[in-house]
């Protein structure tokens, strides 16, 4: 196996752990990027991009990582917030007045961002062709009853917070959310994607699929089993709800539509771009009081849809205590994705990191492959 790109001088051993995740933790095209202080130190690629192994990796490649676009939502919010067009503990129903639907006339945007809001799944059956049609999608969140009272609980909306932060940023900004993704990160940060797979710098997409051999897990996935409990309940539905969810990530119906919290497309030198402008000194995405909010714990607890302790921030999961959650140092924060890949940024040692794969794992958080470029990267430092 080939390996591409460079380390920095005193980072070099990161090299062997990269291809240590292709001779045995079943990689078969990934990169991974680190800045710091806003220089970019570390960008590896290797493998192919396609299925067919025919087409290289390379650094501007771009690969679905599935819920790291979260991070990168949560972002545009904020933007939003400090540009004074939104108010985070306004009801998002006076921005949109058809969110009020079905008890929904109190919830506020720092709800949604940190999952307090519970509006976590559609409640009743809905097309599989719904989640390609974006006005459809908002439309439908609008009107559909939270599981819960609104701040009673903690509880993860893998799907439903792309369109109900996607639609209420449309309304604030008077802007359609990829060209406001455009404006205000894609070009200030160079970045190669974006949300969905089309229209951006790069146009090399990896097409993505499951690791041959699964790793070992680093902590029990309780998700799988609360689905099989309870078929019609809050996580089988946030999951599983259409079941085209689930399926298709390769398709051009996916790969063509706007589900900004699961399809988005970046190299990993886009994450560790966004995150480290995030962990620098003087960010250019957000003013350094609103890095402070992001990153400020909002709601912690056993979170009632990812069956796992988690602490959140605006928007972004805070580093904690577990190998798959600890985000450098105590400060640092960031998104996973589904899969493996994963974005972070550590202030307190200015880094940014990125790690984006085409073989996707089964733990619930990070796995082992970002899981040992982090703890090798953090003893180099």
């Amino acid at each position: 196996m080939d390996l591409y790109g460079f380390c920095a001088p005193g980072f070099e051993p990161l090299y062997d752990t990269f291809a240590t995740n292709f001779r045995e933790c079943g990689d078969s095209g990934a990169a991974f990027a680190v800045r710091q202080h806003g220089e970019l130190i570390v960008s590896l690629w290797a493998g192919r991009a396609d299925r067919d192994d025919e087409t290289p990796y390379t650094e501007d490649t771009l690969a679905n990582v599935f819920s790291s676009s979260k991070g990168v939502l949560a972002l545009l919010v904020i933007q939003q917030a400090a540009a004074g067009n939104l108010d985070l503990d306004r009801p998002v129903a006076d921005y949109w007045p058809e969110f009020a639907a079905a008890g929904k006339d109190k919830i506020t945007p720092r709800q949604l961002l940190c999952h307090r809001a519970g509006l976590v799944a559609f409640r009743e059956k809905v097309a599989d062709g719904l989640i390609y049609d974006w006005e459809g999608a908002c439309d439908k969140v609008a009107a559909t009853e939270p599981w819960w009272v609104p701040g009673s609980h903690q509880g993860y909306a893998p799907f439903l917070y792309g369109w109900s932060l996607g639609g209420l940023l449309e309304r604030v900004s008077s802007t359609a959310l990829p060209e406001l993704y455009r404006q205000q990160l894609a070009q200030p940060l160079e970045l190669d994607g974006g949300f969905g797979a089309n229209g951006h710098r790069s146009s090399r997409i990896a097409d993505v699929g499951p690791l041959k051999q699964p790793l070992p897990e680093l902590r029990e996935n309780a998700v799988g089993r609360a689905i099989k409990e309870d078929r019609k309940g809050p996580v089988a539905m946030a999951f599983t709800n259409p079941v085209s969810l689930m399926m298709g990530t390769n398709s051009a119906e996916w790969r063509g539509a706007l589900i900004p919290a699961a399809n988005g497309h970046f190299s990993a030198r886009d994450l560790a771009a966004i995150y480290g402008d995030l962990a620098s000194d003087k960010p250019a995405a957000l003013p350094q009081e609103l890095v402070e909010e992001a990153r400020r714990e909002q709601s912690h607890g056993r979170d009632a849809v990812l069956q796992a302790e988690v602490s959140f921030g605006c928007g972004f999961i805070r580093s904690g205590k577990s190998a798959d959650l600890r985000f450098g140092g105590e400060q640092g924060f960031g998104h996973p994705g589904a899969g493996g890949s994963v974005g972070f940024a550590d202030p307190e040692r200015g880094v940014g990191f990125g790690y984006v794969t085409t073989r996707l794992g089964q733990s619930l958080f990070m796995d082992r492959r970002s899981v040992s470029l982090v703890e090798h990267l953090y003893r180099l430092l």
